[in-house]
């Protein structure tokens, strides 16, 4: 199934972890050309979501998917923004994901529903 991670990193000015779980969505992710095409603009009904903090008070969070908006705020050199939102999500056991310079992964194994 196709999984979109996402990285909350704890900075200032930032949304924590906590929140972003709260929220059910985390705002401003840059998804580079290509990678959103599994996602935007219709996510399949088996999409998943993981969300982590990689620093030293490590977390996971699993959900599923429900969309991605395209933020109006593009980044200076013209990249698009997505808030991601999910549902459903749930604490589970830290498990390491590799992620990029923006904090996101996209996984397609196993793309089948």
């Amino acid at each position: 199934m196709p999984t979109l991670v996402i990285h909350a990193p704890k900075r200032s000015g930032k949304r924590s972890f906590e929140q972003i779980l709260k929220d059910s969505m985390g705002p401003g992710y840059i998804i580079f050309q290509g990678d959103e095409v599994a996602f935007y603009p219709n996510p399949k009904p088996c999409s998943r979501v993981v969300l982590l903090r990689n620093n030293n008070t490590k977390a996971r969070a699993e959900g599923r998917l429900v969309k991605l908006t395209p933020d109006p705020k593009k980044t200076k050199t013209g990249k698009q923004r997505y808030d991601v939102y999910f549902a459903d999500a749930k604490t589970v056991d830290y498990e390491y994901e590799k992620v990029n310079r923006c904090g996101v992964a996209v996984i397609l194994a196993g793309n089948d529903c």
